[in-house]
């Protein structure tokens, strides 16, 4: 099993933020040699019954799309982080499972980020686009363009509006979910819900139970229960450089704290 790059996503939520922002941010691990371009898509209107082809499979298209701004590898469809007219922010990270990801082609994790914000008008409203997706068509793919070799991840994603974050976590089809409203949240490449879930596959957890993984007599914790049995690395210095912060991240904060744990992981 590959090894996900090493990256991570941050928000801070006033009064943790300076002057009643939310402050989001997110660094990037793709390859070096990787053409990544910055894309202004606008909001538009389709015919019905119309199909938008993603990276590697195409889905139903929706009646309208809403206005965004992505981040992306120049080869692939979707995105490593973008925005919507709307404010809804969302950042993916590839995360290692107890269950390796699909080699089949599916959705990437990152075109479920570019559908959740071209259909999502809140941070909830995205979730539970990607939910459905996800569900529906599954997640699986080569993560690079390099096809002599595939390296197939999970997804994990940080999903912002003005007023909430979703940190959204999946295994194939099956994910769970937890609502952040204040101070600050990081994630990165692996597993970090534990037992407050605020939204969930409905059978995850009989899932869990008939893979052996849970007995159903302890408490649920996400991470423990799905996490790889040798991932104990800790998530990453930029939590601890974010959450040692007063009231005070600005903007300027979390670049500088996503461009140090970017220097770390080299």
């Amino acid at each position: 099993m590959a090894a996900a790059p090493p990256s991570c996503c941050l928000v801070a939520f006033p009064p943790r933020a300076k002057d009643g922002l939310v402050v989001f941010g997110k660094n990037s691990a793709r390859p070096r040699d990787e053409v990544q371009e910055v894309v202004y898509f606008p909001a538009a209107d389709h015919e019905p019954e119309s199909k938008v082809e993603c990276t590697y499979i195409s889905v139903d298209q929706v009646p309208k799309t809403h206005a965004i701004v992505i981040s992306r590898p120049a080869w692939l469809w979707g995105a490593e982080m973008g925005a919507n007219e709307h404010g809804v922010c969302i950042a993916n990270e590839a995360v290692n499972a107890r269950e390796p990801a699909a080699e089949t082609e599916a959705l990437l994790g990152m075109d479920l980020v570019r559908l959740g914000l071209e259909r999502g008008s809140t941070a909830k409203e995205a979730l539970d686009v990607i939910v459905a997706l996800l569900e529906e068509h599954g997640q699986g793919g080569n993560y690079y363009e390099d096809a002599g070799s595939c390296h197939s991840f999970q997804s994990a994603y940080l999903i912002v509006d003005r007023e909430e974050a979703w940190v959204l976590e999946t295994v194939g089809k099956y994910w769970a979910a937890e609502k952040v409203t204040e101070g600050v949240r990081c994630i990165c490449n692996q597993l970090s819900l534990t037992t407050k879930i605020d939204a969930e596959h409905p059978e995850l957890r009989s899932y869990a139970q008939r893979q052996g993984w849970w007995t159903g007599e302890d408490e649920f914790n996400f991470s423990e229960v799905f996490s790889p049995a040798d991932d104990h690395l800790h998530c990453c210095a930029g939590k601890d450089s974010l959450e040692k912060q007063e009231e005070s991240i600005t903007v300027q904060t979390m670049i500088d704290i996503l461009l140090c744990e970017q220097r770390l992981k080299r």
